[in-house]
């Protein structure tokens, strides 16, 4: 099968590697704005790389994944079987993108959103070619879940064959009715958001925060370390759908995530957000957010 990723962000070059370490795809990352292949090339290849420098993978491994990925512009899908969308979450962003593929791809290409909140049904509402929300999550090639999220013009076909391509590539497809944020982050992100209200309160310091949901909750990972982690924009993204979509007070987005993301603080990706980071994306120590905030 032959399946185009279009967008190359951090998500976009991830769900590109999941699909091209499983046996049976030929994956097309499509930059959508039609520049900086060799950039995003060298992206692609930098967690095979330390993989490889660690011994978890070999050089035959590395070539045969990096081998599998053509990296073009948006009229790269023309020819695919599958196409998921994955750019910025915004609706408008993603409309006009999609819009785009729609022009280019073959009339029986199965196409997804990579939507992490938006509705299927909005955006397809000025298409002609039906889609279907297959939400993969951080780290793409990593994390084994996919929220698949039919909307009123999917068809049950669709979602049949998003679940078996999904389960091909191991991971684990669960369906879910489309409404805002879906499963994961409907209970997620409001977390990291009253953890964000909470240090905004001066209750506790971003350290401590972190180490009681680890501790006390048995969180692998504290919820602001995993803010940054997806990126404070995406938190503040999902936090405004849900918000907008419901009007209940307990999806308004903190005060402080809002500046930060103003400040283009938005964690790993920008190398500071709650904490700041180095090249390899590990926290540096003694870096973690101080607002010095007394809560008056």
């Amino acid at each position: 099968m032959k399946v185009a990723v279009v967008g190359s962000g951090v998500m976009g070059l991830g769900i590109a590697q999941a699909f091209a370490q499983e046996q049976g795809y030929e994956v097309v990352l499509c930059v959508v704005s039609g520049k900086g292949f060799d950039k995003k090339r060298e992206l692609f290849e930098k967690p095979l790389k330390r993989q490889l420098a660690k011994g978890k993978i070999t050089q035959e491994r590395f070539d045969e994944i990096t081998g599998k990925v053509t990296i073009t512009g948006i009229d790269g899908c023309a020819d695919c079987d599958l196409i998921i969308e994955s750019a910025v979450e915004n609706m408008q962003s993603k409309i006009k993108l999609l819009k785009q593929i729609e022009e280019v791809c073959k009339p029986d290409a199965l196409v997804a959103s990579n939507t992490s909140s938006l509705s299927i049904t909005e955006l397809s509402s000025e298409l002609t070619h039906p889609i279907i929300g297959m939400h993969f999550f951080n780290p793409a090639a990593v994390m084994k879940l996919i929220e698949v999220i039919p909307g009123m013009t999917t068809t049950p076909e669709m979602v049949e064959k998003v679940k078996d391509i999904s389960t091909d590539i191991d991971k684990v497809p669960v369906e879910v009715i489309e409404g805002p944020g879906f499963v994961v982050n409907r209970l997620l992100i409001p977390m990291i958001n009253e953890a964000i209200g909470i240090f905004e309160e001066g209750l506790a310091s971003v350290e401590g925060i972190d180490i009681a949901m680890k501790l006390g909750a048995n969180h692998r990972m504290g919820p602001l370390a995993l803010g940054d982690l997806i990126g404070l924009d995406v938190c503040l993204a999902i936090m405004e759908v849900m918000y907008h979509e419901t009007f209940d007070a307990k999806y308004r987005p903190a005060r402080l995530l809002k500046k930060m993301v103003r400040a283009k603080q938005l964690g790993q990706k920008t190398s500071k957000g709650f904490y700041e980071y180095d090249n390899r994306g590990k926290i540096i120590p003694g870096t973690a957010l101080d607002l010095r905030v007394t809560g008056e």
